[in-house]
């Protein structure tokens, strides 16, 4: 018997293997929320906190830490689409800071070990997250890791990040890692295009995106904080001792880190939001960018996003960490492919076939559309990625979505 595109059997045992891992005491809660065609399921399992409180609901509010990045990279195409931005333009005009770049002569260089570089950074560069910079888990402790987190470049850690100028000012004064075009990296330059729409329309990175995306979407409880009066709505985040799985607070909803608008809208990891948000977000996108009835991006912006942009040359490091660091990915980032702000699948590894496309959050979140399925799974929960519980937790989901399916 099926039920809307996927089997009776295949939603009970959905509803098991996640009512599993929260009774195993390693999840507190969550909310799973998964769609075919026009048939939506969900499921709010647990309670909000570690140690009981108020149940998860379908409208519990959760930081999507770098699922922020497939949301937030829609404003760059909003206005690609609306040629106030050009793909190969060099962004000298409105980020003068990344002007005339220094590179390091080789990764692990000291910062003053350096050689022009090839040639100026381009929009591409930054949408694609090859424009020289980011964060290497390869290279930590070497200096240029230990620079960029020591200036506060990273919003997506509890660290002070300053507010956009001034983050300009700071990744200004360091040199590039490779040269522009030559490798994709993590994170900075999903947190520098947003300061890019920032600067190309005049108005805050929140208040363009909210214009533009959030609103015509009914993206209600999208922003970069939560006000007071939904705080209740979001639960404690939790980052585990990862020898006891100790639950500790990583960030409390009352005066934490969310509780306020920060200095910094980091399009990289800095989003708040729903399952049922998120979801009209990809289904937007499964629609080819259009919002009953109404058009948010055009097609190619969308077919731009959503396919693989980038040659083996500039993926090889992405692979090799995801590949030969399954034991400190957990064996997340196996997708082959990266589009705009989002993985894309070029190889089958798992039950996922190729064209999926979407990302994980360190915070316990997963976002992923599949076209040839005509599928959406959103996957919340509110424990970081310290211990592998989550990363064992979206597996499951996606193993039990796929064979669920009802063809």
């Amino acid at each position: 018997m099926s039920v809307n595109g996927f089997t009776a059997t295949g939603l009970r045992r959905l509803r098991e293997v996640l009512t599993r891992h929260v009774d195993s005491g390693k999840i507190p809660g969550l909310v799973a929320l998964v769609s075919r065609g026009g048939h939506t399921h969900v499921e709010a399992i647990g309670t909000m906190r570690h140690d009981g409180g108020a149940p998860m609901s379908r409208d519990t509010i959760f930081r999507m830490a770098s699922t922020s990045k497939p949301v937030s990279i829609a404003a760059a195409m909003v206005l690609l689409d609306e040629c106030r931005l050009r793909l190969d333009d060099t962004v000298d005009q409105w980020l003068p800071e990344l002007a005339d770049r220094k590179v390091l002569r080789s990764p692990d260089a000291e910062l003053d070990d350096t050689v022009p570089a090839r040639r100026p950074i381009t929009v591409r560069d930054v949408l694609t997250s090859t424009f020289g910079l980011g964060m290497d888990f390869t290279a930590l402790g070497k200096p240029i890791m230990n620079a960029v987190f020591a200036a506060g470049l990273t919003p997506n850690l509890p660290v002070e990040v300053p507010e956009p100028d001034e983050w300009m000012r700071r990744l200004g004064e360091l040199p590039l890692m490779y040269h522009p075009g030559e490798q994709w990296q993590y994170q900075l330059a999903s947190d520098l295009a947003g300061v890019l729409v920032a600067r190309v329309t005049g108005q805050s990175f929140e208040d363009f995106l909210r214009e533009r995306i959030f609103e015509p979407l009914g993206m209600h409880d999208t922003a970069f904080h939560v006000p007071a009066d939904k705080i209740d709505r979001l639960p404690t985040l939790y980052a585990p001792d990862p020898a006891t799985g100790e639950f500790l607070v990583w960030d409390e909803p009352e005066n934490g880190r969310w509780s306020k608008p920060p200095a910094f809208q980091g399009g990289g990891g800095g989003l708040v939001s729903t399952a049922d948000d998120y979801h009209a977000y990809f289904r937007m996108l499964l629609n080819g960018g259009t919002h009953n009835g109404r058009r948010i991006l055009s097609r190619p912006a969308v077919e731009l996003m959503t396919t693989n942009r980038l040659t083996p040359e500039q993926n090889a490091a992405r692979t090799e960490l995801a590949t030969n660091n399954v034991h400190i990915s957990f064996g997340q980032g196996q997708q082959g492919g990266w589009g705009m702000g989002m993985a894309v699948r070029t190889y089958r590894g798992d039950y996922a076939p190729v064209g999926q496309f979407g990302w994980d959050g360190g915070s316990g979140t997963s976002a992923y559309a599949d076209p040839a399925n005509d599928l959406t799974g959103i996957l919340l929960c509110q424990l970081g990625y310290s211990v592998p519980n989550p990363a064992h937790l979206m597996s499951d989901f996606w193993t039990t979505i796929y064979q669920a399916i009802e063809d």
